[in-house]
């Protein structure tokens, strides 16, 4: 999971102030979050890298972090030129250190409050949509603040054209160190052969950067579930990847992806342990 808070969460883009980011990775760090219960219940380990939480998190997540809050995307750029390329690169070295560490499935998910409005601003710039139509109500979103996320976006989108069709600039401009550190790891899994859970919006945005760095990438992809977003299906389709799961989940932070993993675990084991009818003698025949 790449936590990253966003200057747009000061913006009042989300029902939650940006301080939960913070909050919350000291919940993962005390396995008490939702994400710990999922992955446990699955078998699965769970690593933060913290890549632009704005506040002190120790040496043990944030060995790869950028900076302190990515930059207000309607107004200013996310990241710098060089912030950028690091946070792809540092993507990158998690995908190779966990799949050097013998993962042979890695589950992608985001922690940032506000993030979803960067995701959001993503996906319209390259799938070429109009805000409204990306705009989701997040976990508790009020009118008043789904209508100044609107206008975030629409703001972020004019200068994120301005920049297409460069995925790098892109990053750079509107995304944040968690996006550009997700879309390197996501490259990077699929160079090392290793599939991806994807989880919701934020990964997905992620995902189609991902994709423009590296064209095909997406065959190393599984769409976890469809997030209660509307921008997350439109991701989903211009990916060409089906949702496994719809259960109007929200949360974010890999939650959809994990609860996904059983199934995609139980794929595997059928397609590796049960016999086909001719080898169990099954033939059909009277």
């Amino acid at each position: 999971m790449f936590a990253g808070d966003h200057g747009v969460a000061a913006k009042g883009v989300s029902a939650y102030p940006a301080e939960v980011t913070a909050q919350m990775m000291t919940a993962f760090a005390d396995g008490v979050a939702a994400v710990n219960v999922l992955a446990a219940a699955a078998g699965a380990s769970v690593r933060v890298v913290d890549m632009a939480v704005d506040a002190d998190t120790g040496e043990a997540v944030s060995r790869h972090k950028v900076r302190r809050g990515s930059g207000a995307v309607d107004v200013e750029d996310a990241l710098t030129a060089d912030e950028t390329v690091e946070a792809v690169a540092a993507g990158r070295a998690v995908a190779d250190e966990e799949t050097d560490g013998g993962a042979d499935l890695l589950v992608i998910g985001g922690m940032g409050v506000g993030s979803t409005t960067p995701a959001a601003v993503i996906a319209s710039a390259i799938i070429g949509i109009e805000p409204v139509a990306v705009v989701g109500r997040g976990p508790g979103l009020d009118d008043a603040r789904w209508m100044r996320k609107v206008t975030v976006i629409r703001d972020a989108l004019r200068r994120a054209r301005r920049v297409m069709p460069d995925p790098l600039a892109l990053l750079r401009t509107v995304g944040g160190a968690d996006f550009a550190a997700m879309a390197g790891f996501l490259t990077q899994a699929a160079a090392r052969r290793t599939p991806v859970i994807l989880d919701g919006l934020v990964t997905g945005a992620a995902a189609l950067i991902a994709e423009e760095f590296a064209p095909g990438a997406r065959q190393w992809w599984v769409a976890g579930h469809l997030a209660d977003e509307p921008a997350h299906g439109l991701v989903l389709e211009q990916l060409e990847l089906t949702a496994l799961l719809d259960l109007d989940m929200r949360l974010g932070q890999g939650t959809g992806a994990l609860a996904a993993l059983p199934l995609v675990q139980a794929a595997a084991r059928l397609l590796a342990d049960m016999a086909r009818l001719d080898q169990s003698g099954v033939t059909g025949e009277a």
